[in-house]
């Protein structure tokens, strides 16, 4: 992982300000986050609620009224 977990939680909180690209690209680097144990659990799950909150966003605005599942 290049990027530090501090920076990963900040990344998050400004994702619905950057390009498509740049989202996925903090997507990517939260999972690999969520996936190391050798980071502390607290700040693993303040980032997962981040990316929870995130993709829900995303969800919402890619998700038209006359969009079905």
């Amino acid at each position: 992982m290049t990027v530090s977990p501090k920076t990963v939680y900040f990344n998050l909180a400004n994702i619905d300000r950057v390009d498509p690209v740049t989202g996925a690209m903090y997507r990517q680097e939260a999972q690999e986050v969520l996936a190391t144990p050798s980071i502390e659990l607290k700040l693993r799950a303040a980032i997962a609620n981040r990316l929870n909150r995130a993709n829900q966003v995303l969800a919402m605005a890619t998700v038209g009224s006359e969009d079905s599942y």
